[in-house]
């Protein structure tokens, strides 16, 4: 076999797997349209007040319902289908899109009404994230999980570098709302896509019944497992002060570079996109997470990300964020392949919840927090932060972990 027939061989194996196939090509169309929200309503949200902070109130809100009940939807993931749970919460994230473009269109926007559709968004991601991470591992199986996660991250960053170069010229030339009637129709895409699966191929998958003290049970589970708790955390704090894009970029390309038009927003998310694509493969061929690369990547991703925050330019800053994007995806393929490898299937829904606040349900906090350091300083300020932080925690975890095999604990009956 050739080197590039290996590389193809063990960089796409969960590709093999047909259900997954279907599941790549939905969710490529549908990221693709989140992120061209996702740059519309930054933009949109500058347009109406110009306010750092109303812009990461905006983002915040959309992870509030995660950080304070996340855990529950990680224990409705663990009792029902997750096909059916991602009908419902795919349906209702294309509906709320929908309705945002109707405002703007007849021009009822306003920053309360886009802090009311954030909110409900936020109420279907409480459900929707730990469902399809979950899912993930029924469509492949075990030993294709690490990939299959890795390969995830890949397509949801094709969709960064898709979408927020579509949404640019989208708003130039017809106005934000164009771009919320397509991340709408982009939901479509997953339904159909979901409805085509194959039921008789799905790995059987523990459900549990509904009992009392299963929320408990769930932390106490990855509290016991230093695996999971390191992953968790380092997560947590990463996620909180570093991953607060569509709130930094858009103010780095606005307030530092002195941009008036979403251009050059739009090419730093698509250079992030790039990079992403980049980590996501060279992850998805080595397909091998330990808590040593996990060290290295926080690493990375912090330094990369400290030299965009130097950077004397918009292109230079642009080149920066493809380095950057290649860690930071990296950084959490490996961390969610690490907890998925990590906790058995009963548990899988609870743990990949706690992820979920840990990578989502901070962003209330690390947004606010973060744009309120932007306005008492400067985007640089807000971005340095962050990859300051990211490098200590890097420190941190090459310090602390075990160099010895983590095992899967049972959760007590």
């Amino acid at each position: 076999m050739s080197a590039a027939q290996n590389f193809k061989s063990k960089t796409f194996a969960a590709l093999s797997v047909r259900n997954f196939r279907l599941y790549v090509f939905g969710q490529l169309v549908s990221v693709s349209g989140t992120w061209m929200q996702s740059v519309a309503q930054g933009w949109l949200i500058l347009q109406i007040s110009g306010s750092s902070v109303d812009l990461g109130i905006a983002v915040a809100l959309q992870y509030v319902p995660m950080l304070v009940i996340g855990s529950y939807g990680g224990v409705i993931a663990d009792r029902h289908d997750k096909r059916r749970i991602l009908y419902g919460t795919q349906g209702g994230a294309g509906l709320l899109a929908l309705a945002l473009g109707v405002m703007v269109t007849t021009h009822h926007v306003s920053i309360a009404a886009v802090y009311l559709l954030a909110a409900l968004l936020g109420i279907v991601n409480l459900f929707d994230v730990p469902a399809r991470q979950a899912f993930v591992q029924q469509m492949v199986g075990r030993d294709l999980i690490a990939n299959a996660v890795s390969l995830n991250s890949v397509l949801m960053n094709a969709g960064r570098l898709i979408g927020p170069g579509i949404a640019t010229a989208f708003i130039a030339a017809f106005g934000t709302a164009v771009c919320f009637y397509a991340n709408a129709v982009s939901y479509v895409a997953v339904l159909i896509a979901l409805a085509l699966m194959r039921s008789h191929e799905f790995l059987p998958m523990k459900t549990i019944a509904r009992e009392k003290g299963q929320l408990r049970l769930g932390i106490a589970y990855v509290r016991a497992n230093p695996e999971l708790r390191r992953a968790v955390l380092a997560v947590a704090v990463v996620s909180m002060f570093a991953f607060n894009f569509t709130v930094t970029l858009p103010l780095l390309a606005h307030d530092t570079f002195h941009q008036r038009t979403a251009v050059e927003y739009g090419l730093m998310m698509g250079a992030m996109g790039l990079g992403a694509i980049i980590g996501g493969l060279a992850i998805a061929y080595r397909s091998r997470p330990t808590p040593g690369l996990l060290a290295a990547l926080a690493l990375g991703f912090g330094t990369s990300l400290t030299l965009v925050a130097l950077m004397p330019s918009a292109h230079l800053a642009e080149l920066l964020m493809i380095p950057t994007g290649a860690c930071s995806v990296a950084f959490v393929s490996t961390a969610n392949a690490t907890l998925q490898l990590n906790s058995s299937s009963a548990m899988r829904g609870r743990v990949m919840s706690l992820y979920g606040i840990a990578f989502f349900g901070t962003t209330p906090i690390g947004a606010p927090l973060i744009g309120f350091i932007i306005t008492l300083s400067d985007p640089r300020t807000g971005l340095l932060v962050g990859s300051i932080l990211t490098v200590l925690v890097g420190v941190w975890l090459s310090a602390t972990h075990q160099r010895v095999p983590a095992t899967v604990l049972e959760p007590a009956t």
